[in-house]
C-alpha cells in the first residue's frame, strides 16, 4: 500500500462510512471555499481596521504582504506532501506521517481548538454587523446575538448538504465582495488625504518595530482557511493538480487584496491618523472613506457584502471542522460515528452537528453574560484562533522535512528540505514572539487571565491528544496503526496482512 492509494483489491471499505464525496470540486471551487474561509471583505473592514485601533501598528498592510511570503513559502513542502497524502485531516494527517502518530493526534486537537476558535469568534462580527445593518436600514433594534443565532441557524442547515452547494454559494458572494472591495480601493488610493499618495504604511522598515513580529499572527489570522485546499483534497477532481493551483492562486490573491486594501486606508485618512480613525470609526472606516465619492446604494451594497462575507466564512470553517471530526472519526480517534457521510449529500453529518451545538453553546454564553460581540469574541477568538494555525503550521513544516527524509519520492531538494527548514524557523519565531507579547496583542493586562488562555488551551489540547493517542497504542493497537491512513484505515485493519510504503512503516510505530 503507497501513501498515494490502497491496493486495487481493497480500495474501499464504504463508500457511504468512510469516504467523502469524490471529484465534486475543481479549481475555481476549492479557491472559492479558501477564500470564503478568509473572507477578504471581513478582513479587510473587520480585521484591518480592528487590527489598526487595537495595536496602534501601521503597518498592517506590509504585515499582510509578508505573512503572504511567508505561507507561499511554507505552501512549497505542503503542497509537495499534499501530492503524496491525500487526506481531509491535512495538518493532522502531516503531522502524523512526519513526526509520528502520536504527535499526529496531539495535533489535531489543537486543530480541533483554533478551528473552532476562527469559525465561533466570527459570529461576533456577524451578529453585530447584522443588528446594525437592521438598525440603519430597516429601523429594527435587534440583539446582536439573536442575529448570530440566524446565521447559526443557516450554517447548521448548509454544514449538511452537497459540498458543491456550498461552493456554489460561496462562489457567488465571493465574487461579488472582491469586487466592492477593489473598487473601493480603487476610490480611496485616488482621494488621498492631502492630495499626496503615502507609502509609509508599506515600508519593510516596520516590520522591525518593536512588537511588530507579534503583529504577524493577526496577519495569519486573516490567511486562516488557505490550507482548506488540503482539507478538501478527497473531494477535489485530480487533487495533485487541484490543491497546488488552488493554494497558490489563494495565498496570491488574498496577499494582494489585503495589503492593498490595508493601504488604501492608510492613503485615504492618511499613515499619521489612521489608528485614530479606526478607533473612532470601527469596522465602518472602509465604508466611511469611500462614501463621499461614491453612490450611496454602492456602499449599502458593500454593507450587505460584509455581511455575508461574515456568512461565507462561517460556513467555510463550519465545512472544515466537520472534515476533521471526520477524517478522526474515520480512523477511529474519537467514536467511529464522526467519520460516516451523509447517504444522500456525502457530508459529515455528525461531525457537522457537533460543531453546530457547540456554536450554539458558545453563543448563549456570551448572550447570557452581555460580553462585546467585535472585541470580546470576534477580535480575541480570531486571533486565538491564528496562534493555533501558526502552531500547525510550524510543526508541519518540521513534518514535511521528517516525511521526505525517509522516502524522497522524487521531488526537489527545495521543496523537500530548504523550503520547509526556512519556513520552519520563521514560523517558530514568529511563534515565539507572539506568545511572549499576547497579553499586548490583545491589549490586555499581564495579569488577567485572557493573555495566557490560549496558549494553555493549545498546551493542553496538545497533551490531552498525545495522552490519548498513548492510550490508543496500548489498549486499542489497530486503531493507532491506522492513524493517518484516511480513507484508508479501514482497510488497514480488515486486510491483514498488507505491504506498506516505507514511509508509513516507519510512523505506524510511533
Amino acid at each position: 500500500m503507497t501513501l498515494t492509494g490502497p491496493p486495487a483489491q481493497a480500495r474501499r471499505v464504504s463508500n457511504v462510512s468512510t469516504t467523502l464525496a469524490r471529484n465534486r470540486l475543481g479549481v475555481p471551487a476549492v479557491v472559492f471555499f479558501v477564500m470564503a474561509a478568509a473572507a477578504p471583505l471581513t478582513v479587510v473592514a473587520g480585521s484591518a481596521t480592528t487590527g489598526f485601533a487595537v495595536t496602534e501598528f501601521i503597518g498592517i498592510p506590509v504585515a499582510y504582504l509578508a505573512v503572504a511570503v511567508i505561507l507561499a513559502l511554507f505552501a512549497v513542502g505542503y503542497i509537495a506532501m499534499s501530492r503524496r497524502v491525500v487526506n481531509a485531516g491535512a495538518f493532522y494527517t502531516y503531522v502524523a506521517h512526519g513526526l509520528g502518530k502520536t504527535l499526529g493526534v496531539g495535533a489535531a486537537f489543537v486543530a480541533l481548538v483554533a478551528y473552532n476558535a476562527m469559525q465561533i469568534s466570527i459570529y461576533g462580527a456577524f451578529g453585530a454587523v447584522a443588528s446594525a445593518v437592521l438598525d440603519v436600514n430597516f429601523g429594527w433594534r435587534v440583539a446582536w446575538w439573536a442575529c448570530a443565532l440566524a446565521g447559526w441557524a443557516a450554517v447548521a442547515v448548509l454544514g449538511v448538504r452537497r459540498v458543491d452547494l456550498n461552493g456554489h454559494v460561496l462562489g457567488v458572494l465571493l465574487v461579488a465582495e472582491i469586487a466592492v472591495a477593489v473598487v473601493f480601493d480603487a476610490v480611496l488610493l485616488t482621494h488621498p488625504a492631502g492630495g499626496q499618495v503615502s507609502f509609509d504604511a508599506l515600508s519593510p522598515t516596520l516590520l522591525w518595530s518593536a512588537g511588530a513580529v507579534a503583529l504577524l499572527v493577526g496577519g495569519i489570522a486573516g490567511f486562516a482557511g488557505f490550507e482548506m485546499t488540503a482539507v478538501f483534497s478527497e473531494e477535489a477532481r485530480n487533487p495533485r493538480r487541484t490543491v497546488p493551483r488552488a493554494t497558490f492562486l489563494a495565498i496570491g490573491i488574498i496577499g494582494v487584496l489585503y495589503g492593498l486594501s490595508a493601504w488604501a486606508m492608510t492613503v485615504a485618512v492618511g499613515p499619521d491618523r489612521i489608528v485614530q480613525a479606526a478607533k473612532d470609526q470601527s469596522t465602518e472606516l472602509f465604508f466611511n472613506l469611500a462614501a463621499p465619492h461614491v453612490p450611496a446604494a454602492v456602499i449599502d451594497i458593500g454593507h450587505l457584502l460584509f455581511l455575508t462575507s461574515l456568512f461565507a466564512a462561517l460556513l467555510a470553517f463550519h465545512n472544515t471542522v466537520s472534515r476533521y471530526l471526520f477524517a478522526l472519526g474515520r480512523e477511529r480517534v474519537p467514536p467511529a460515528a464522526l467519520g460516516r457521510t451523509s447517504r444522500r449529500t456525502g457530508a459529515p453529518k455528525l461531525g457537522s452537528l457537533l460543531q453546530s451545538v457547540l456554536a450554539f453553546v458558545v453563543l448563549a454564553v456570551y448572550a447570557v453574560a452581555g460580553w462585546d460581540p467585535i472585541t470580546h469574541l470576534f477580535f480575541w477568538g480570531g486571533v486565538g484562533g491564528g496562534l493555533g494555525i501558526l502552531v500547525l503550521m510550524a510543526a508541519t513544516s518540521v513534518a514535511v522535512i521528517g516525511f521526505f527524509a525517509r522516502h524522497s519520492y522524487g521531488e526537489r531538494l527545495w521543496r523537500r528540505v530548504l523550503a520547509p527548514a526556512v519556513a520552519a524557523l520563521l514560523l517558530a519565531a514568529i511563534l515565539l514572539v507572539t506568545i511572549a507579547e499576547f497579553g499586548d496583542l490583545l491589549n490586555v493586562p499581564a495579569s488577567s487571565p485572557v493573555r495566557w488562555a490560549f496558549p494553555v488551551a493549545y498546551a493542553t489540547a496538545l497533551a490531552l491528544g498525545v495522552g490519548w493517542a498513548l492510550i490508543l497504542h496500548a489498549a486499542r493497537p489497530h486503531v493507532f496503526a491506522a492513524i493517518g491512513l484516511g480513507a484508508d484505515a479501514g482497510t488497514r485493519r480488515t486486510h491483514s496482512p498488507v505491504t506498506l510504503d516505507p514511509a508509513l512503516t516507519e510512523t505506524s510505530s510511533r
